[in-house]
């Protein structure tokens, strides 16, 4: 140490003799073990002092090699606290890469906060990063090992770490959170949890999952000293807390988020379901006279007699009678499907696509032969197709005589009958998904001419029923019209229909022709923004659960219902924010214009990440105020995912239900553990529920802000320890106004504090 600080005087006065260069003093800020580090510290002074006085330079730059060679050896005894540095910008000197299974680039990018970083790719099950010294490391004066991880583009990898030993076997090892996509975390692990007594030469990652996984990054690996807490043993609990303001209940939560499509009597009943939706292709040319309906695209473009297979039909009544009728036993608003193609289906034998007319086809419905797919066997489209073959025409006056059999039977919508109705399904599908009658793309022009007059025809029909339009499939619908996305890719570069009506998206002005409609004629024709949200990247909606990796990007996606910042994991490549976004829209072209998912799923819904995901994002509906939403399609009795809505609508048997107040919670890292919260207002009770989406259980501090009440909360819980029930644990005990508790993997927990 005293040559460092002779070179130390001996540069600032060349300095000061060459030119009046002020050096104050010279501060190693880099790994006292890491000499390329030090001299790398030195190099600019002596850079400087090479321009003038060369041989002043060499004679300082061989005393400063050994200066720095005696405090390599010598640092240990000297200073047994300090860092030992295992990476930063380079693997530290004298270390070895002997992973297996793993490609390691050492000179990545991005880093952390320095010039490189570690890129590593897990090309295989079992694989393992395994750095080492050729020494036995002397940890005595440090309590943890300290690194940075970045989860690269996708993010969510399963890693263990542990120390190796001198045969290079890992001891004991730690799960550490799954890393975030495209940020940085840092990741603290006391080293009493890794120790087993033997020598210590390295440190180990190892791949947990079943397979390869996506590449992430590491930066600066380092054994530190650090004054911390036992509570802070646990890596997954690093930096990670729960918040609640309990005084700061904000809005309602609508319980029409809760709904869904075609749900069985059983499951209306027992959920208190909110609402029930008849939707779907299949009821888009339904003949509520002939009780009959053509499923198109669906399956062979058939006429048949609509779904029933839940409902009991009553004498008198057609199949959307009934379904109207069993919510009405169950308290569930109905939301049925207004047909606006033009046409509707005549019985329930004929087929679009008859092979017998229309000759020889790709493939056709082995119970009903004659139907084919529309596709010739060279797979083109078949065209020229007589819509009377399975059809009959329909209008605005056609919807309305159906609303008023409606409302003669139930009721008018404020009077107990059907309350909400659909303009149509997907109408900027119809030229592919209806195009046995159907075969030109919808433009705005004539989107809006029929919306208009369907609307108009509903207001009147029924005063109060609600409309929601415009009932569009998805990302592309939401900016462009059919007839621009028939252009093909990339039809964006010259959307001519778009352009053609100032450039607007089309939700956008689809919501300026409603508010132009209302000033012209001082009435309202929709109530609710509709549209369907079915999350694009790659195996989730209507997938099973998948692998690990699957299951977490499942999660993540979660976030392109909110987050302004998550890139989509997609095709779409880029945030979508769908209701944040939903509410510019209104705020700016129609505002007090409700917002409505009446389409969405997530997949997974056989397995208790689904069931996970499903809570997430019906916790996520109630915190970004949508008004009204429902799966597509319910999940089975028995399912995980009918949990999700359990946990919500009926979590003790006895319809007991979450909060609908919004209260502000938050969680500091809610990629790992997410929390939602809100008042009852039938007992003032507050209502917290709790997602861990991790694969291992996590221990997290929970601070009630504001909250008097009692001193212990009721708790519920569905996880992998009994997927066939949610379990009524123990109270959780509460200590001015905190407590801390640990939330099993990938699980759903509820708090039930009392009222103050």
């Amino acid at each position: 140490m005293k040559k460092v600080l002779s070179i130390s005087i001996i540069l600032i006065s060349v300095t000061f003799f060459i030119g009046g260069l002020t050096l104050a003093y010279l501060a190693i800020n880099t790994d006292f073990f890491n000499k390329e580090a030090i001299k790398a510290e030195v190099a600019p002074l002596v850079d400087k002092a090479e321009e003038v006085a060369p041989g002043v330079v060499n004679t300082l730059s061989a005393v400063a090699d050994e200066a720095v060679d005696q405090l390599t050896t010598e640092s240990v005894a000297n200073n047994i606290n300090a860092p030992i540095t295992i990476y930063k910008n380079t693997l530290a000197n004298g270390w070895e890469n002997l992973s297996r299974e793993a490609n390691i680039n050492f000179s990545g990018f991005p880093a952390y906060d320095g010039q490189t970083a570690m890129i590593i790719d897990f090309s295989a099950q079992g694989g393992v990063v395994d750095l080492r010294s050729p020494q036995p490391l002397d940890l005595s004066g440090h309590n943890l090992l300290r690194f940075w991880i970045h989860g690269g583009v996708t993010g969510g990898q399963q890693l263990a770490v542990g120390l190796v030993g001198e045969d290079g076997q890992i001891g004991n090892t730690v799960a550490i959170n799954p890393p975030y996509p495209n940020d940085w975390r840092q990741v603290d692990i006391l080293l009493a949890d890794l120790e087993t007594g033997e020598p210590v030469y390295g440190v180990a990652w190892q791949n947990t999952s079943n397979g390869p996984q996506p590449v992430f990054y590491v930066d600066e690996v380092a054994f530190v000293d650090e004054l911390l807490s036992q509570d802070y043993a646990n890596t997954i609990n690093t930096n990670l807390t729960l918040t609640i303001h309990a005084d700061q209940p904000l809005y309602p939560i609508n319980p029409l988020i809760y709904g869904m499509n075609f749900a069985d009597e059983a499951t209306a009943e027992e959920l208190d379901l909110p609402l029930n939706r008849w939707g779907g292709n299949a009821t888009s040319r339904y003949n509520f006279a002939e009780d009959a309906t053509n499923v198109g695209s669906n399956w062979y473009f058939e006429n048949t007699p609509p779904q029933h297979d839940n409902l009991n039909l009553e004498d008198g009544d057609s199949t959307a009678d009934s379904f109207v009728r069993q919510n009405i036993r169950t308290e569930t608003e109905s939301l049925l499907t207004l047909p606006l193609t033009g046409w509707v289906a005549k019985d329930s034998e004929s087929c679009g696509f008859s092979i017998s007319k229309y000759g020889a086809q790709m493939s056709s419905d082995g119970w009903r032969p004659d139907c084919g797919n529309g596709l010739l066997t060279n797979g083109q489209p078949i065209t020229g197709t007589n819509s009377e073959d399975t059809s009959v025409t329909s209008d605005p006056e056609f919807a309305q005589a159906w609303m008023a059999h409606l409302t003669e039977k139930f009721g008018a919508a404020d009077d107990g009958g059907v309350r909400f109705y659909d303009l149509d399904n997907e109408p900027m599908l119809w030229s592919h998904t209806h195009r046995d009658v159907r075969q030109t793309e919808l433009g705005l022009d004539e989107f809006w001419s029929i919306t208009e007059a369907y609307a108009a025809a509903a207001k009147e029909a029924d005063p109060a029923g609600q409309i929601l339009g415009p009932v569009v499939w998805g990302w592309t619908s939401y900016f462009w019209s059919d007839l621009d996305v028939k252009e093909g890719t990339p039809f964006w570069e010259n959307a001519r229909d778009r352009l053609a009506h100032d450039d607007m998206e089309l939700v956008a002005w689809y919501l300026r022709q409603m508010a132009r409609y209302e000033e012209r004629t001082g009435q309202r024709l929709l109530d609710y923004l509709d549209l369907h949200y079915y999350p694009q990247a790659v195996g989730i909606a209507f997938s099973e659960a998948g692998d690990e990796s699957q299951q977490a990007l499942r999660l993540r996606s979660t976030r392109s219902l909110w987050d302004r910042a998550y890139v989509d994991e997609s095709w779409i490549a880029e945030p979508v924010f769908l209701i944040p976004r939903m509410h510019d829209w209104v705020n700016e072209f129609y505002p007090g214009t409700k917002l409505a998912i009446t389409e969405y799923n997530w997949g997974g819904l056989e397995h208790i990440n689904g069931a996970v995901t499903q809570a997430e994002v019906l916790g996520i509906f109630g915190r970004e105020q949508l008004d009204l939403a429902a799966i597509w399609s319910p999940p089975k009795h028995d399912e995980p995912g009918m949990y999700a809505f359990r946990m919500y609508r009926n979590y003790d048997g006895q319809k007991s239900k979450f909060g609908d107040t919004y209260v502000q919670a938050e969680s500091s890292q809610d990629d790992v553990v997410s929390i939602f919260a809100a008042q009852r207002e039938a007992d003032g009770a507050l209502t917290v529920m709790v997602m861990n989406k991790s694969h291992i259980p996590v221990t997290v501090p929970v601070t009630l802000q504001g909250y008097s009440g009692g001193n212990s909360a009721e708790v519920y819980r569905y996880s992998e320890a009994n997927l066939q029930q949610i379990v009524q644990m123990a109270d959780q005990a509460v200590e001015n106004g905190a407590f801390e508790t640990t939330f099993p993997a990938m699980s759903i927990t509820l708090f039930v504090f009392p009222a103050e």
